[in-house]
């Protein structure tokens, strides 16, 4: 089934699984996670599969379960593997809608990606581009506006980014001296 739901964007999902093989003979597949809420699965009912070439289906979600720490889901109407092989490689999505609520102060970083940031005295930075997981703490990579070609790398921690907006989609910093001479 090919998605045309009118009252969705294809910017207003986010993934949180990617299949990479099938699994079993009843049609389950295998899915690499890509949230970290893993206990969503068990309530969700239907997700949307983005397809390697595009396309996007709603596919009605059976079970889910997790195995040898892999998830595993079974979708209504792929029930053998030739059937589920149609799915290898497509992203399963959620409407930003469904996403987990997070507490203050915490966000996706798709949330952050697009942001504008500027100083706190105003100056305008750039936009961010992605969030650089360290294992740390977060940077932000900020597409340089006046110089292109160029990024700043701003942690993502409270001292620095005193504020962040995302309705405004504005993010403001009070970058350490030196910072963004880097």
């Amino acid at each position: 089934m090919t998605f045309r739901d009118e009252t969705t964007r294809r910017d207003d999902l986010v993934a949180v699984a990617r299949i990479v093989r099938t699994r079993g003979r009843r049609g389950e597949v295998v899915a690499e996670m890509l949230t970290d809420f893993p206990d969503r699965f068990a309530e969700l009912e239907r997700l949307i599969a983005i397809m390697p070439g595009g396309e996007a289906r709603r596919l009605e979600l059976e079970e889910s379960w997790f195995h040898q720490g892999r998830l595993i889901l079974k979708f209504a109407g792929y029930d053998s593997i030739e059937r589920a092989e149609e799915l290898v490689g497509c992203e399963l999505a959620v409407t930003e809608a469904e996403c987990v609520p997070l507490g203050e102060g915490e966000f996706y970083e798709w949330q952050l990606e697009g942001c504008r940031v500027e100083t706190v005295a105003g100056d305008q930075l750039g936009r961010v581009r992605a969030v650089w997981q360290t294992g740390g703490t977060p940077n932000l990579i900020v597409d340089d506006e006046r110089r292109p070609g160029r990024d700043y790398l701003i942690p993502l921690a409270e001292e620095i980014c005193v504020e962040i907006d995302t309705r405004r989609k504005l993010i403001r910093v009070d970058a350490p001296e030196g910072l963004l001479d880097l």
